[in-house]
């Protein structure tokens, strides 16, 4: 598929900065005795949970043996579905009400992320469209359809907006007036407001929403902050804003702003859902049975979705693959190739699965989330597709709850695999303790926060260590050197 936009992947001159592992919050001076004593559950945030370590580190070990494009005016305008997220509200107050707004060029990523995170810990999340469609294709391609235009929210109160970075979706957010007045009425009266990435840059800033606010992003645009007020740390907090890095931030990001509105326990509890790394020792990943990965044209990778699948995995696979210089195809087992993710999230595929079966895969993923392995499960194409992978040779992988599916199919006996806590047990294949396991032509992982190591997993096998480093680099992700 054709990308447009002019965003910062991997083509371009890598940004080298230097790595900070964020161990608290950064608070400037004016803020730090309001943050210390009446608001001091919204700003400290659980320091287990904390790394922004995300890259994958594998040793190589022999198993023991066995017996064996751009959205324009003229495409027709998607509705979005309506959809009861899954929640894990800690309590019955009235619903913390958000609005992450999105336009063409948007870091899918980071929007999709955030819906996500705040949608686990109760809050009531909207998606607003800047644009005159509700579908947009974000920066990396991936085709999103907000849950309504902005314009129906302006006259609506949220306890935050969070705006996701990207460009030039940065740019969109900035030229609308209705979210610029919004965000300026937001930040008069107090409350939560926040940008990632490109977003203070380009939006905030030449908003005046930045004026003695301590504020980071992306390494980039660094140079566009107000020189005295620019720190470079993962999460700064200054006041009602607060502000992060990147993609490769956002977990961190979308945790922090759940600990302001939520409290300290309702972040941590999130950050234990989403298998946020704990242990700056912890296993990232390993390889067993190691094989070359190499192909001699561009490699193309399918992954299959469907109602229920789990968004971060889906748009993190293809956000990361894409910026590697990987074809990826997107393709729906649904009637509809719009389909509804785990927490509500509109997607767009690019084909249905029946189209996409004509071509030839290098790799075929599965993502997770419980409901969508199900309705992956179901798809007869799909399950002769895989049985096809395997039989020629070619690489198959899956993440989270779609092991299961593998397994069902008979696709893994006498394999090192991971997968999701709380399905690992029903796998009868040689189990795996690392966040991504690779064996031979499979490559599985436990899910969600795990998802960025993967898809630079599968970087590095296509296309080696330095293509994987310099896109964990603009994703700001550390990811080591050798």
């Amino acid at each position: 598929m054709s990308r447009p936009y002019n965003r910062i992947t991997a083509a371009r001159e890598p940004v080298l900065f230097e790595p900070v592992i964020c161990t608290q919050f950064y608070l400037d001076q004016p803020s730090l005795q309001k943050f210390t004593s009446v608001q001091r559950n919204r700003v400290v945030f659980p320091k287990a949970l904390i790394s922004s370590s995300y890259a994958p580190v594998f040793t190589q070990q022999q198993a023991p043996s066995t017996s064996t494009s751009s959205s324009s005016n003229s495409k027709p305008k998607r509705t979005a579905k309506t959809v009861k997220p899954v929640t894990v509200t800690p309590n019955a107050e009235p619903k913390k009400k958000v609005l992450i707004p999105i336009g063409y060029g948007t870091e899918e990523m980071e929007a999709v992320i955030m819906v996500n995170v705040l949608r686990r810990a109760g809050a009531e999340v909207i998606i607003a469209s800047v644009e005159s469609e509700l579908e947009i294709e974000a920066s990396a391609g991936t085709r999103l359809v907000a849950d309504t235009s902005i314009s129906t929210c302006s006259n609506q109160i949220f306890d935050l907006i969070a705006l996701p970075g990207g460009m030039p979706g940065s740019a969109r957010l900035r030229d609308c007036e209705i979210l610029r007045k919004m965000t300026s009425k937001q930040a008069e009266e107090k409350r939560f407001y926040a940008a990632i990435c490109a977003a203070p840059a380009v939006t905030l800033n030449p908003w005046g929403l930045l004026k003695r606010k301590q504020t980071t992003g992306h390494p980039a645009f660094m140079h566009e902050l107000p020189t005295f007020w620019a720190v470079k740390s993962n999460i700064q907090i200054s006041g009602e804003l607060t502000t992060s890095r990147g993609p490769g931030t956002t977990f961190e990001f979308a945790l922090s702003l759940v600990a302001q509105l939520f409290g300290e326990s309702v972040a941590a509890e999130i950050g234990a859902a989403l298998l946020m790394r704990t242990d700056a020792n912890q296993l990232r990943g390993e390889e067993f049975n190691k094989v070359e990965w190499s192909v001699d044209h561009i490699p193309r990778v399918l992954i299959p979705i469907a109602n229920g699948s789990e968004e971060i995995e889906v748009v993190t696979l293809i956000d990361v693959l894409r910026r590697a210089n990987v074809e990826v195809m997107v393709a729906s087992v649904e009637k509809s190739v719009q389909i509804v993710a785990s927490q509500g999230t509109n997607i767009v595929a690019d084909k249905s699965i029946s189209e996409a079966s004509e071509s030839i895969y290098d790799l075929i993923v599965l993502p997770g989330g419980a409901a969508g392995a199900d309705r992956l499960q179901k798809s007869k194409v799909l399950k002769k597709m895989l049985k096809e992978q395997k039989s020629a040779g070619r690489i198959f992988g899956a993440i989270c709850s779609s092991p299961l599916v593998l397994q069902k199919q008979g696709l893994i006996e006498e394999k090192r695999v991971t997968a999701h806590p709380s399905i690992i047990n029903q796998l009868t294949s040689q189990v795996n303790g690392a966040g991504v396991t690779i064996d031979g032509t499979l490559i599985t992982s436990k899910g969600l926060a795990t998802v960025a190591d993967f898809a630079l997993a599968i970087v590095k096998k296509f296309h080696g260590h330095a293509r994987a480093r310099s896109v964990a680099e603009g994703l700001v992700i550390e990811y080591p050197r050798s």
